[in-house]
């Protein structure tokens, strides 16, 4: 019978084998972003549609093309979120947070959806972690977090990152950027495409970001922002750059980076691999000091950032970068009769109760398939129990690695036997378990 259906185009399952390095991945982000003092956040993964038109922005291609948008059974219109900055944003608002002690720094993992062409690195459900921080003026938090980054990624052990940062300045100088780039490109507008042509007087920032090859050609040649950039947008773009410097940060200064997002104001970044060709950008943020404002808040300075777990995971395994080990099965319980099945039952949840893995048999297999079963899901040891073994209170215990084998009290002493192997072996998976049994004697 054929598959009634098969998973979204652009949306994959992640499967065991897989899953066990996303969850190193995630695990890892969130402990050193708490080093930093940040702490998790989680919203819905719905939001009201005009949450992203008033912040991503309506001539952005993410609004005008990218987002699942619908009416639910009310009539309103609502968003699956294409990105988790705004609705981070929303909640800090929504819940009086900016009434606590300033700065707030918070952390999250959130999926994204984008009606996009799928294609390696960008899928229309893709998985990002993100950082935000609340109240801090100064370009010392831009360094922060910018470092921070910088800190997330070598700590996964990716190599070949460069960083790349700019400034877009702020509501009082952008202007001039504004109608310097429209007089730029009013002078190329036949070789525009008809969105960015359409987009010109409104903004003409966007024709940057644009991805048709003949508005990239002509975007090379346009004014810089740095040159339009007033003074106090330009010592704060120095104050960034001196603290990367400082801190031992390399970066290239890229006058071309707008970012795909209307809410950016003054220093926007980016870090770009080596290894995922055309989608080459795995982290990126900046500065959206106007954004609380914009989403009916009060005017607060904040920033931040998201980086693809798709993508981070692509340039992990293309390096080589080595994953832990997955958690192995430590005792697996080999049965024979409806008595044994339910002791093993009872001693796998000792095991269990003390942080060891352990299994037994569920299928009702043959002692021969039981062992075949055990070998394969690479158990350490295994305890083989039948109507004898359960009336004697005594079973074979067999080491898995090299077949040695000797005749355990399982009623009385299993649980010892374990913790003696676990230390004598110094396995780091068992590491915790054998201290934790330690401590208790």
């Amino acid at each position: 019978m054929p598959l009634i259906t098969n998973a979204v185009k652009g949306m994959q399952d992640i499967l065991p084998g897989e899953s066990e390095k996303w969850r190193y991945i995630e695990q890892s982000l969130t402990d050193n972003a708490a080093l930093f003092g940040y702490q998790e956040f989680r919203t819905p993964v719905l939001e009201h549609t005009e949450l992203f038109s008033r912040s991503v922005g309506g001539d952005t291609d993410v609004v005008q093309k990218e987002m699942y948008t619908f009416d639910d059974k009310g009539g309103r219109s609502v968003t699956l979120r294409p990105e988790g900055t705004a609705g981070v944003v929303r909640a800090f608002l929504e819940h009086g947070l900016q009434n606590q002690p300033l700065p707030l720094k918070t952390c999250y993992l959130t999926s994204c959806y984008r009606y996009e062409r799928p294609q390696a690195g960008r899928l229309r459900e893709f998985h990002q972690f993100g950082v935000e921080l609340f109240g801090p003026a100064s370009y010392t938090a831009d360094a922060e977090v910018i470092a921070l980054a910088d800190f997330l990624l070598r700590k996964l052990g990716m190599e070949n990152l460069t960083l790349e940062i700019n400034s877009i300045g702020c509501p009082h100088c952008r202007p001039v950027f504004h109608q310097t780039l429209r007089d730029y490109f009013e002078g190329q507008i036949e070789g525009l495409c008809n969105t960015c042509a359409d987009r010109l007087t409104r903004n003409p920032m966007r024709v940057l970001d644009c991805k048709c090859p003949s508005c990239q050609t002509i975007a090379k040649k346009a004014p810089s922002t740095l040159d339009s950039l007033c003074e106090p947008c330009r010592d704060h773009f120095n104050g960034v750059k001196d603290c990367m410097t400082a801190a031992g940060i390399a970066f290239t200064v890229n006058p071309f980076i707008v970012r795909g997002l209307d809410y950016y104001t003054r220093t926007v970044f980016e870090f770009i691999s080596a290894d995922l060709g055309a989608q080459a950008t795995v982290c990126g943020g900046g500065r959206y000091d106007g954004l609380t404002e914009e989403l009916g808040g009060q005017p607060l300075p904040a920033l931040g950032f998201a980086m693809g777990l798709e993508r981070i995971l692509m340039i992990m395994e293309k390096q080589g970068v080595a994953f832990p080990p997955q958690k192995r099965c430590d005792v697996y319980i080999a049965t024979l009769g409806e008595g044994a099945m339910r002791e093993a039952a009872r001693l796998c949840g000792e095991l269990r109760t003390e942080g060891f893995s352990a299994e037994s048999e569920l299928m009702g297999r043959s002692l021969k398939a039981q062992m075949k079963y055990a070998n394969k899901i690479g158990a350490r040891f295994t305890l083989v129990m039948g109507d004898n073994e359960l009336a004697q209170g005594r079973a074979p215990f067999k080491n898995m690695s090299d077949g040695t084998e000797q005749t355990v009290d399982f009623r009385n002493s299993l649980l010892e036997t374990v913790y003696e192997v676990c230390l004598n072996n110094a396995w780091d998976d068992l590491e915790n378990a054998a201290e934790g049994m330690k401590h208790e004697r």
